[in-house]
Order: structure tokens, then sequence, then C-alpha cells
């Protein structure tokens, strides 16, 4: 086969196509202050009910769907660059905070992450099966998933949201004096310590009114099943979208692997660890193709056509060596895909988070990887950021200080009234 080269933004696909469908398992806990207390409204599956039984398809479909969704218009909100996002982060995210929505804002965010047709007990326990599944993938491979939400001290939440994310998401809940400057430096370190240090930060800032965060985070380590060899990874040239090239080490491997390859692209499934149950996806565009119209064809209905035809092949891959970091904030995206009325103060129906007033004020992500001769590494954190969208507002008074009065003039901090008088006849 001879030797293909790879356009610029394609390293951004291989990002995001890593993550798209891996669920990531491990629950992260350090038994902080919980908010509440309270009996589960119901159990999650243990080891025991999922080991060896299929994880309900109908989230993997939704999760699928929700992710392809999502990528797509984040592509059409920005420029070609390296792009990666872990749309399964940002469902995990989301559907904790689905737990505290009612109304059309709990309609917008089903039909949003595709989960028509879903109970939220379902949800929940398809949830919590699946991080089960994934667990203990292989021994190569590190999946771990931390989930949190982040209160504030002064503000009362529905003890069965927070039930019910403990018990199938694993989260630790924790109560913060968000005034104090270092409840933005907590949070950080949570997250930091959640993604092996790849993401250090995820919050910058606490705004007044905001009173939670909640928080996934997820890290992900494999092994190659068939590890590059270092030796053989060369300077050559890489094509980029104006014309140009720039030297840039590619590695390189031969050996049998799942291929497929049309008019539009090639693409080959490279395994991570022993069982190869995880692989990362790259494809390739044809040279008289272009990324752009292969993301174009990007949907749920040709990805699973694609991956029932891929078979294995013998032949030579030649990937580039590569490290990078991405961030955005997600709102807009969200709101296309029908959220909208999630983060509209007016309209967001939060009553079964609590009884404030409440709607999503942003939604943060970010993601790592790196891809060496080795294998990757690769993290994502999404924060969900709910604020308090009205405040009871003292009447304004009038004051109007036309005929004699009192004054005084006092030292607070001691109580010390330095002066005091009476004003009959201002002069």
């Amino acid at each position: 086969m001879s030797q293909q080269w790879f356009s610029r933004p394609l390293i951004a696909l291989i990002g995001g196509l890593v993550l798209v469908g891996l669920t990531l398992g491990i629950a992260v806990k350090f038994g902080r202050q919980a908010i509440a207390q309270s009996p589960s409204p119901a159990s999650p599956p243990t080891m025991n009910q999922t080991e060896g039984a299929d994880v309900d398809t109908r989230l993997i479909a939704a999760n699928t769907r929700f992710g392809f969704k999502l990528f797509s218009q984040i592509l059409e909100q920005g420029e070609p660059t390296n792009l990666m996002v872990s749309p399964t982060s940002v469902a995990i995210a989301l559907a904790m905070t689905y737990n505290g929505t009612s109304g059309t804002t709990q309609q917008a965010m089903a039909d949003a992450l595709e989960l028509e047709g879903m109970s939220l007990e379902e949800i929940n326990q398809a949830n919590a099966a699946l991080e089960l599944a994934l667990e203990n993938a292989d021994p190569d491979v590190q999946l771990a998933i931390a989930n949190s939400l982040w209160g504030r001290e002064d503000i009362s939440f529905n003890s069965d949201f927070l039930q019910r994310n403990r018990d199938f998401y694993s989260a630790e809940i924790t109560t913060l004096d968000f005034s104090d400057p270092g409840a933005i430096a907590t949070i950080n370190d949570w997250v930091s310590r959640s993604t092996q240090e790849k993401i250090p930060e995820i919050i910058q800032e606490i705004n007044p009114d905001v009173v939670l965060f909640l928080i996934n985070a997820t890290y992900f380590k494999g092994n190659w099943t068939a590890p590059f060899n270092p030796e053989q990874t060369r300077d050559l040239p890489f094509n980029l979208l104006d014309g140009t090239a720039k030297q840039h080490p590619l590695m390189y491997r031969r050996g049998t692997y799942a291929y497929l390859e049309t008019d539009q692209f090639q693409a080959v499934s490279l395994p991570y660890g022993e069982s190869e149950r995880l692989s990362m996806y790259v494809f390739l565009p044809s040279e008289n193709s272009s990324l752009d119209a292969f993301q174009q064809s990007l949907t749920p209905e040709n990805w699973a056509a694609w991956m029932s035809q891929f078979g294995r092949r013998e032949g030579g891959i030649s990937l580039p060596r590569f490290k990078l970091e991405y961030e955005t904030q997600l709102n807009d995206a969200l709101e296309a895909l029908g959220m909208a009325v999630a983060f509209d103060a007016g309209q967001a129906d939060f009553s079964d988070m609590s009884d404030e007033p409440l709607a999503i004020s942003q939604v943060r992500h970010k993601t790592f990887i790196e891809v060496n001769e080795e294998g990757t590494e690769a993290a994502a954190v999404t924060s969900v950021e709910i604020q308090r969208t009205s405040v009871a507002i003292t009447p304004l008074f009038q004051m109007t200080v036309d005929r004699p009065f009192f004054y005084a003039i006092r030292d607070n901090q001691t109580g010390t009234v330095l002066f005091m008088g009476t004003v009959v006849e201002p002069e």
C-alpha cells in the first residue's frame, strides 16, 4: 500500500473519535463533606447484576447519536483547528444534571441527549451498568471516571437529586464557601488528581450567582497491542490545509489490522491491550476528497455502517506522533441541539434539584491527548455550572432629609461613637 499523508485537522478528528463511545469506569471517591443524606430512591446495579449481561443498547445508541451531533455543532461554530471532545464526559455531566430537571427543561434535555423513550431510572441504571462493564476492560488499559457535585454551602438541594447522583454516578458531593478564594483551588485540585494532572483546572472564577458545579473527569491510558518501533519514526512532510507542508515525526508499523477502504477514505483500527477491546479508529480522507467532505458524512448512521464493514488486512500505517489540548464552552452547541430552555433564566425548570430558581449558566469542556509509539493517554473534564436566576429584591426606599435631624460619627469596629449632634437649621 502506498504511503498516505494526513491533513492537519485529521489529528483533531482522531482525538474526537478516540473517546466516542468510551464511557470510562472506576469511580474516584475521597469522602468529603456531603450536602445531604437520604435513602436512595432506587439502587444501582451491582457487579453480579451486570456481569455477563449486556448494557442497555438504547443508552449506547443515544450516546453515539449525541456525540456525533455535538461534534458536528462544534465544527460548524469554529474555524478548522485541532479539536478534541469527549462526548462521553459531556453526556455523563449532563445526565447528572438531568436528574434535577422537570417539565419542558427535562424534555428538551432528553431530546438533545437522544434519551427519548427512556425513563430517568432506566437512564441512571444504564449509566451505572455501563461504568461497571468497562471498569476492568483490559489490564493494559486504564479507564477512569470521577464525578463530583460542588454546592454552595448556604443553598439547599433536593435530597433525592443528590442521592441519585451518589448511587448511580458515584458522585462525590461537597459543600464549599464559594466566597472563599480557596474554593476554586479545591475544585481544581480534584480535577487535576482525577485526570492524573493532565487537566490541572476547569474553573477560573466563581460568579456570585453560581450555586452548584456538576463535574465529570475522565482519564484513559492504553498501550498499543502492537507498539510502534521508535527507531522507525521519521520526520517526514505533513501536508497542511493551506497547501504547504511541515516536517513532523510520523511513526510506522506493518501488521494485520481491521481495515476499511472506500472511494472517500482509508480507515484502520489500532487496538489497545491484550484483549483488543478498545481501539483508536483513524480515518484518512482520500486525495481526491477532503477532511471537510468526510466530516459532512460523519453521521451516526454512516458510523454504524462503517463499523460493520471493517475486515482483517495486512498493511503498513504511518501515524503522526502528537500531543494536544483543547478547551471550549459548549453553551452554543448545546442550545443548537435543543437545550436552550435549560440556559434560559426565565424558563429553566430545575425544581427537582432545588427550590431555588436555577438555570445552567455555562458548560465548559477541556480535553488532552497524547499519541506516541507506546500508546495513547487522554483526559477530559466537563463542568456544568448552575446559577440562581433571581434573588429577592429589597424595595427601594426614599429618604428626604427636609426637617431637623440627628447625626453621629461612629467607629464601627469598636462601636465607639466619636461625634453626635442635631441639625435644626442647616447653614
